[in-house]
């Protein structure tokens, strides 16, 4: 006797669900496009400049000054909302950071040395020109400590123009540029931690490397659960600041511990789940079976372990990032631009814009990125270190180069650091939201212009 047919009808839908699905389904496909996270950046920063220009201004500037109080036991921190997000939060979006690089080094565009020649010698080309641009500018004094604010690309602003321009210009771009911004993100790592660094306290390294060697004992273990790593990871990331390394190099340093292998290989992944495939289809088909699983606890069984499998398919590393990813992209860092980003520009006078800092950080992040990555792209390809993109033509490389001008997050996170004077700060923030707005703008232009035909390379 053959069974019968599982029902087709769908599950009934609550009595709202129709209305809320017309609101919530297009903000979740926005949500999802690769230019949502730069358009809520670009947003968070307008916000910010209204609020430092109205009549809220003195109070919007008061609230990131509110002291927030965490304590237990002996254990006490108190630090200003500012501090927090950019001690606290950021070091999430290093997290991140950490996570995205070890992809890439491990089966991404970095993975290959041949493939990821050009990226980081256009990475290394993008840093040293715009760092040398500033000292001409600011050779000494105190201003001279900010030549690392012009050497950062902002991955979300620039990617999110190429892709507005994806039906214009050859795919490769967009992964040379990201992973171009990927190393730019690694050197600027490097440069915090080596650079910008006051003072240290063997005591605290000594602790933070302690904790560091067992997340690498856990890697190397085979533990694959997120829970250790987070428990060790807040540790790590108060010894870390405590030792006087910046806060947010704890966050690289665990995102290198994190597992990338996952615990079963996709063909055992198949098998398992043609199994439990064959074991709910089996329930489905039943006289009696239900419309879901929950008057089936057999059903929600089979449901449940197939939710746990596609777990084990995936490793640690990849289920971290697609977690953070979106909490990165529309949290954390709208709220370091809203506690970073805000200019008053009645205090805006003709010596702060054309002052030393300003027009170092202008000059560095225009003129520095572009001919930094162009020349050093040139000269990789010409000396066959080498090879440019399948696709890909010089007049999308100098495109790219034009992009990798706007600097914004991390620019504006090293001027944090570089600089105590409020006035510095202030000159640096101008001249990162110049560039930036002038990259970004020259960037789009050029690449719109240039089309989708391929230069004689």
């Amino acid at each position: 006797m053959t069974a019968p047919a599982p029902k087709k009808e769908g599950v009934a839908p609550y009595p709202l669900e129709p209305l809320f699905g017309r609101i919530l389904t297009p903000f979740e496909q926005f949500l999802q496009r690769a230019t949502a996270g730069g358009i809520v950046l670009m947003a968070a920063t307008v916000l910010t400049l209204l609020l430092s220009n109205s009549p809220w201004s003195a109070a919007f500037a008061r609230f990131w000054e509110i002291h927030l109080h965490l304590g237990l036991g002996r254990w006490q921190m108190d630090h200003t909302l500012h501090h927090w997000v950019n001690d606290g939060l950021m070091a999430l979006f290093f997290f991140l950071v950490g996570l995205e690089l070890k992809r890439e080094l491990l089966a991404g565009e970095l993975a290959s040395p041949r493939d990821a020649a050009l990226p980081v010698i256009a990475a290394l080309g993008g840093m040293l020109a715009p760092a040398a641009l500033f000292h001409l500018f600011n050779p000494a004094g105190p201003a001279a400590a900010g030549w690392g604010i012009p050497m950062a690309t902002d991955i979300a602003f620039a990617i999110g123009i190429l892709v507005l321009l994806a039906w214009r210009i050859p795919r490769n771009l967009i992964l040379f540029l990201t992973a171009l911004a990927i190393a730019d993100d690694l050197g600027a790592v490097l440069v915090i931690a080596i650079f910008y660094t006051q003072s240290l306290h063997p005591g605290a390294m000594l602790i933070a490397a302690g904790l560091f060697a067992l997340l690498i004992l856990l890697n190397q273990g085979g533990v694959r659960h997120s829970l250790p790593y987070l428990l060790l990871g807040l540790p790590l990331w108060y010894f870390v600041m405590a030792s006087g390394i910046h806060a947010t190099v704890a966050g690289i340093l665990l995102a290198f511990t994190i597992p990338a292998r996952p615990a079963v290989s996709t063909a055992q992944f198949d098998a398992r789940l043609s199994e439990l495939q064959q074991h709910f289809h089996a329930r489905a088909v039943l006289p009696d079976a239900v419309d879901n699983s929950l008057g089936d606890p057999k059903m929600a069984a089979v449901a449940s372990n197939l939710s746990a499998a596609a777990n084990t398919v995936l490793a640690p590393q990849q289920r971290m990032e697609q977690a953070l990813s979106p909490w990165v992209t529309f949290a954390i860092l709208p709220i370091f631009a809203m506690a970073n980003a805000g200019i008053n520009f009645s205090t805006v006078s003709l010596g702060m814009l054309f002052s030393p800092v300003a027009l170092g950080t202008c000059a560095g992040l225009v003129l520095g990125k572009f001919l930094g990555i162009s020349v050093a792209s040139w000269l990789a390809v010409r000396l066959r270190l080498a090879r440019l993109p399948h696709g890909v033509g010089w007049r999308h490389i100098l495109g790219a180069a034009w992009l990798g001008g706007i600097g914004f997050t991390m620019s504006l996170f090293i001027s944090q650091l570089a600089f105590s004077s409020a006035t510095l700060q202030e000159a640096a923030k101008l001249g990162i939201l110049i560039a930036s707005l002038i990259a970004g703008i020259v960037g789009l232009t050029w690449l719109y212009l240039a089309g989708s035909q391929r230069s004689p390379a």
